[in-house]
């Protein structure tokens, strides 16, 4: 439902051409923020979107770029904050290493990728970004966890993303520090959410999801959007330094 408590305020999201980044560019937009949207592989998949939240009302923006580039990292921070000084950065990009050629590839070239996108861009992004919104006197930062990282999922998929996703929520947690009380940092911490791998995932995954959740159902990228909006409100003014589990329950 659309609503004003954002009007005003600047937003990046990465890696919001689909899935959990596109549900929350679009929340931010409906809630009134001006948005700045991000992507790499689709371009003018993230140009639509920009253009889709600008017909909305919104004055949206798009920045392209491979996070796993340092240059990159530092152009887009520098890009974002030319276009207006940001309230809200929102760390979401990932490499995706379960869908399509990605797929096939080792587990020490997978996590590498996860590690460059995920872990590297991720503290980067939120240093450069944390430190000029302490210099401004306020923002909100919000990286992207998993909620099995601290309890542990068997395999290599377990393994990559409990060593990568640990690291972000551990992170989250020591920035938050660092930067208060200007910046408030938090940490999302999604389970099992119904993205392009889980729309196609076997039916043994499709039966372990559910399972997993208390409320016997997938989770949404809406789902994920919904509380990525609340933390970055002001009705969160009082909470920082702190991990949200997303998960239906266990």
């Amino acid at each position: 439902m659309a609503n004003s408590e954002l009007t005003g305020c600047w937003a990046v999201v990465t890696g919001s051409s689909s899935g959990i980044g596109k549900a929350i560019a679009q929340a931010l937009a409906n809630r009134g923020a001006q948005v700045i949207v991000h992507g790499f592989r689709q371009p003018t998949v993230v140009q639509e979107l920009a253009r889709e939240l600008c017909g909305a009302r919104q004055d949206a923006r798009a920045l392209h770029g491979d996070l796993s580039s340092a240059a990159v990292r530092a152009k887009i921070v520098e890009q974002a904050w030319e276009i207006a000084p940001l309230d809200i950065w929102i760390n979401n990009a990932g490499a995706d290493v379960l869908t399509g050629g990605a797929a096939d590839a080792s587990f020490a070239a997978k996590l590498r990728q996860l590690w460059e996108v995920d872990v590297q861009a991720t503290i980067e992004l939120s240093r450069a970004v944390g430190a000029r919104m302490r210099d401004r006197g306020r923002g909100v930062i919000l990286n992207m966890g998993w909620d099995q990282a601290l309890t542990g999922m068997a395999g290599d998929s377990g393994e990559m993303f409990a060593a990568t996703k640990g690291a972000i929520m551990a992170f989250s947690q020591s920035l938050a520090k660092s930067l208060a009380p200007q910046v408030r940092v938090n940490c999302l911490a999604p389970g099992w959410i119904k993205t392009a791998w889980g729309a196609q995932a076997s039916d043994i995954w499709q039966q372990r999801a559910v399972e997993h959740s208390l409320l016997g159902r997938w989770g949404t990228p809406t789902d994920v959007a919904e509380a990525a909006c609340y933390l970055v409100s002001p009705r969160a003014a009082f909470i920082t330094g702190q991990i949200f589990n997303i998960n239906g329950g266990h």
